[in-house]
């Protein structure tokens, strides 16, 4: 696999990457886009593979541009970067499939929010000969991974954003036992809980009441969905600990989640939440920080009374 270098914008380096071209729909206003990277792949020399079920949706017009080979698996091709098209589903997606392989992803946005997918889609091509001229960055992000004695996840069971556990068909709250190194935190009675990273915290969990967490500093977020109690709230922990659950209720199966993906489980279903031993790697432009995402996606810090 050819290895990605971390270089000043003046650098060059030698362009015979395999890139993954990635999406999970593809619709008519994704056309120019997508014309614009696969041109930009053409340009600059890089070998194009595409995902499948993603290609088979593209119209023939942006096909023909250039030389797409269909993927047929990690196993077959070394790839050195997914392009993950689309919004931050896409690239909660992307990283799955990479699983636990160390490849970089890079965001481009097709979506609303593009919080992950941080480049707009505009600018699709534009960060093509940007990653083929080294002009890039790393930004790594804390993963989390389930341990589990049930047959769930089998294709991934590592989570960028966040693990919930939910009530499921009934509308009583269920009691998550919730334990921090072998010790009892607490018994949330509520509609769920969801344990984030800080990559997550700007997610679910902020809308839960959680609080942001900047990457890379080592945390974890607790947060309860609804609890009946006052005193629940969410709580920061260290992103060393090892918690796990109990779950009962007056249903029978509660609902698991990893990012947007998601389970059935019963009370005798063993949890166990602990930091994944690898990170999440995305490809960045030089004009990338996290306070400006905030600024611009979440407009955090702005007051719309003040003009």
């Amino acid at each position: 696999m050819v290895s990605f270098l971390i270089l000043c914008p003046e650098w060059t380096v030698e362009p015979d990457m395999n890139v993954l071209i990635y999406g999970q729909f593809y619709k008519p206003n994704h056309k120019e886009c997508l014309l614009d990277v696969v041109k930009a792949i053409q340009q600059e020399g890089l070998t194009a593979y595409a995902d499948e079920d993603y290609w088979a949706q593209v119209e023939p017009a942006v096909k023909k541009e250039g030389n797409v080979t269909v993927f047929e698996g990690f196993d077959t091709v070394d790839i050195d970067a997914v392009l993950a098209l689309g919004g931050d589903g896409t690239v909660l997606h992307a990283i799955a499939l990479v699983n636990q392989l160390p490849i970089p992803v890079m965001g481009i946005n097709l979506g609303r929010l593009g919080f992950l997918s941080s480049i707009e889609g505009r600018l699709g091509g534009f960060a093509i000969h940007e990653l083929a001229k080294g002009r890039y960055h790393y930004d790594e992000r804390t993963m989390i991974y389930l341990d589990t004695d049930s047959d769930i996840f089998m294709e991934s069971r590592m989570a960028l954003n966040d693990f919930t556990l939910h009530k499921r068909d009934t509308s009583s709250m269920i009691t998550i036992h919730t334990y921090i190194n072998g010790e009892l935190l607490n018994s949330y009675w509520a509609d769920g809980l969801i344990v984030a990273t800080p990559t997550g915290s700007t997610g679910y969990s902020l809308s839960c009441g959680g609080p942001i967490i900047f990457p890379n500093s080592g945390n974890l977020i607790i947060t309860p969905v609804a609890p009946h109690n006052l005193s629940a709230r969410p709580i920061v922990i260290s992103d060393t600990s090892v918690l796990s659950f109990e779950v009962e209720g007056r249903a029978e199966s509660f609902l698991c989640t990893l990012d947007s993906r998601f389970e059935t489980v019963t009370g005798a279903t063993k949890l166990v939440i602990r930091k994944a031993d690898i990170k999440a790697r995305f490809i960045q432009l030089y004009n990338y920080s996290f306070l400006k995402t905030l600024h611009e996606k979440l407009t955090f810090g702005k007051d719309s009374r003040n003009g």
